[in-house]
Order: structure tokens, then sequence, then C-alpha cells
């Protein structure tokens, strides 16, 4: 049986900061990014992390699926936030799937998720290949005004595919364009016009020709180019090389969401899913010491899939803040007061025993009684024998809540002032005291309708650690 797409999902944070915003801050000591001043780009809050928003992306692409089908997870990017910690693990937690699945993390190369998507295409097991990038970039630089937030997941298997695989083809070659040390915060990158000509035309313009001839399909067989390079008009260029239409050339993003790393060749495989049609071939390619070129065919479950997809790409929000960017970023040190002031540890054996409340957000339901309660405890509330044991596990984290009071909190620290937090209540039963976050003021009032998201809850910084736990953000268009 053959190997190909079953579904994808992608996430953009909601705020869009305006490019004109960073070049108005540092015009007086970098006036050539002028040219790079126009449209937005996405960027997460203090809360998102790669974990958060790939888990994000994936519970989009899950939608309506079975996830005890799923045999494998992996977590690509270049900024995973544990060097010692299945952060593909925590991902996996949050997605509630099966203690008795693989789980792996993939870095080191911009092309890691299409390395890690093309190794899942080998076999027809069910496979979700998520991927993140959330990267620092040096003040008043060209990659800050470049680089964005996003992620990406598509699940790969047998069965009512989307989109058939084909073939691929790769190489491996330590062409360095850019690089990153252990531990250094910032990229350093070569000229732009080395990159293009040595890098990009010489190393992925071959690859896109060799995995064609291979494959045995002419360029202008291909009705969708998703060709993962950040400098405009080389995505063109490529194509028209290997015989690709130039009107086949997908939109890149970078207007509108920025170069979102690891997640940007799934990224934009997703965008294009979203418009294409069954029965069209769609080739992607992606460049980071060598490159990776694959080639699918759409099918006739392609459009039920971008239905239920649709639904979760929300409007951006125009943002101009730029100083709240910076210090979300750690480039900007604020006075955090006095009440900043907490130790935030978190005791493994703690996290150990309750992983699946914390980072599941899984509750109980009472088989006597049908009475759900977060957390599950032994002891059920409104039981008609008190005998203990009698709750099964309940998920809560997609399932839609209301707000019956809340508190906008400005005494208490938070990055992202006011803090807000209240009581809701789940739909089908269950009440908790939750944060609320992404909020805008005049956004969020008592019966307004709310749904769970994975974030970090608080950093420790004296150890290292950062907590996770589920937040409540308002219902927007489509979400529901």
């Amino acid at each position: 049986m053959n190997s190909g797409i079953l579904s994808y999902g992608l996430y953009l944070p909601r705020r869009r900061l305006q490019r004109s915003s960073i070049y108005e801050a540092n015009s007086w000591y970098a006036p050539g990014l002028g040219s790079l001043a126009k449209g937005e780009k996405a960027i997460s809050n203090w809360d998102e992390d790669p974990v958060t928003m790939a888990v994000e992306a994936g519970r989009y692409c899950m939608d309506g699926i079975d996830r005890a089908l799923i045999e494998s997870v992996s977590l690509a990017s270049t900024t995973l936030p544990f060097a010692d910690r299945s952060n593909a693990g925590i991902a996996k937690e949050a997605l509630n799937l099966s203690d008795n699945i693989m789980s792996t993390d993939r870095t080191g190369s911009l092309r890691a998720a299409t390395s890690a998507l093309m190794q899942s295409l080998q076999n027809d097991s069910t496979n979700l290949c998520l991927a993140a990038d959330r990267r620092k970039s040096k003040v008043a630089s060209p990659q800050e005004m470049n680089y964005g937030d996003a992620s990406a997941a598509f699940l790969t298997g047998s069965g009512d595919v989307i989109a058939n695989y084909l073939g691929g083809y790769s190489n491996t070659i330590d062409f360095v364009d850019h690089y990153r040390e252990t531990g250094a915060d910032f990229d350093y990158a070569w000229e732009a016009r080395f990159v293009r000509d040595e890098g990009y035309q010489k190393i992925l313009g071959s690859t896109i020709k060799s995995a064609l001839e291979k494959l045995e399909i002419s360029g202008d067989a291909i009705d969708h180019a998703v060709i993962s390079v950040p400098l405009r008009g080389v995505p063109q260029k490529l194509a028209t090389v290997a015989g690709i239409a130039i009107e086949a050339v997908a939109d890149t993003h970078m207007a509108s969401v920025g170069d979102a790393g690891v997640s940007h060749p799934l990224l934009m495989l997703a965008m294009t899913l979203q418009n294409a049609k069954p029965g069209q071939k769609v080739l992607l390619a992606s460049f980071g010491q060598g490159a990776d070129v694959m080639v699918f065919e759409t099918t006739k479950h392609l459009e039920t899939v971008n239905q239920r997809q649709s639904k979760f790409m929300l409007p951006g929000l125009k943002d101009t803040n730029y100083s709240r960017y910076l210090f979300h970023r750690g480039l900007l040190d604020i006075d955090k007061g006095m009440r900043a002031e907490l130790d935030e540890k978190q005791p493994g054996t703690s996290l150990a025993r309750d992983r699946k409340t914390v980072l599941g957000l899984i509750g109980g339901k009472c088989l006597e009684t049908g009475v759900v309660q977060f957390p599950k405890t032994d002891l059920a509330v409104n039981t008609v024998s008190r005998a203990s044991g009698t709750l099964e596990d309940y998920p809560f984290a997609d399932r839609l809540a209301k707000v019956l009071s809340f508190t906008a909190d400005r005494l208490a620290y938070s990055p992202d002032p006011p803090s807000y937090y209240g009581m809701i209540d789940f739909e089908g039963g269950g009440r908790m005291v939750v944060e609320f976050a992404d909020i805008e003021d005049g956004e969020v009032d008592v019966g307004k309708q709310m749904r769970m998201v994975f974030r970090i809850k608080a950093f420790d910084e004296l150890r290292g650690f950062r907590k996770y736990f589920w937040k409540a953000i308002p219902v927007q268009r489509g979400d529901s």
C-alpha cells in the first residue's frame, strides 16, 4: 500500500509585528534596512516556544483523527528548548498520544523537518511530523526583519491519503550559508549573493533537476512548486531552470509570515495544499547543508481535509509594539519588580506523578454518576457509594468553555500585563480556575467562549527549567 500525507495542520501566532515598527526604531543606526521594512511577520507571545507551537499545529492536524492510530511523533526545530529532555516527548504528552509510541527530536539543519517527513514516508506506518522554530536575531539586523515564528504538522501513512508520495531525492553537503554554535543566541550568516549562487542555484537547483529525472517527471508536469528559499526571485529562477512554469511557484509568505526556519517548508506546503485541487502534482524543496526534494500527487480526499483545516486559518492581529517584542525575546532588560521574585521550582516527583494532568489536561469522569471533574482524584465528587477508583480519564484540552468570572490584574507580575485569569465552565461539565492568554482589551467577558491552548506557565530561571500548562484564549472566528 502506498504511503502519503493523511492530514496537515499549521499554526501562526496571532500577533503580526509590522516591519515598519522595527525600522522606525533602528533607522538612525541601520538606514539600509528600509528595503526590508514592508509587510509584517508572525511573532509568538512570551509563553510560546517551539514545543507549544508544534502542539497547536499537531492538534489542528489530528482534528477528527483517532490518535490511537499514531505510531510515532517527531519534532523538528533548530531552537528546541531542552538539550537533554525529549521535546517531542513533551508534545506527545500534550497531544494525549499513547505511551507506546516512538518519539524523536530532529535538529541541526533547516531541512530537519523535510528530512523527517521524507523518512516517515518510507513506510506505511502512521507518523506525526511536527516542526516549529522561534529564532532570536540581533537588533537592527536583516534577520530581525525577516525571521518569523510558526509551526506545521503532517500526518503520514496509508489509507485515505490526501496526497500520494511519488518519491524524493536528497543530498548532504556541508555548505555553510549560516551557522549557530551550541549555546549561542544568534545566527552568523554569510553574504547573500554567495549563498544564492553557490548554495541555492548550484546545490538546490541540481537536486530539483535530479529528483525530477529520478522520478521520470517533467518539469512542466508540476502544478505547484513549493521551493522554500527566502530570497526574492530565487524560487522562480530555480523553477525555470528545472522546466517548471513560473505560475506554479508557490508564495513564500515572507511578506506576511516571515522566514519560519525549520517549519517554513512544511508551512508553505500546508498553505499550498489549501489551494490545490485533486490530481495535481506538488513538488517540495528545502535547503540546509544539502537539499531535500519530494513530489506528491493530490487525491480526492484533499478537499475534505481542506474544509476541516480552513476553520483554523484565523486573521492576524496588527502589532506595532516593538519594545514588547524585544522583551519577550529576552533582548530588553526591563525592571520586573519584586513581585516577579518567585521561586518557580517544579519538583520532578510531582510532574512525573501528575504528567497527564499537567501536560495533557486529563481530568476524570465518574463511572457511577457521570460527573466530570478536574483534576482527577481517587475519590470522586458526588459519588453514590463514596467508593474510590471510580474515575476514568477524561480529556479537557479540546473542549470549549465559557467564562464564569474573570479578573484583569495589574498588581501581579506578568510579562504581558495585565494578567487575566478566571473561572471557566467546560461544555459537558467540569470547572477550573485558569490563566487566560492572547487577550486584547475588551476581548473577554462573562459568558465569553474560550478554548484551551498549551503554553509556558512560568520559567524557573534558577534551574533553567520551563513549566508548561494549559491556558484559555478567546474563541475567534473559525475556532468553534
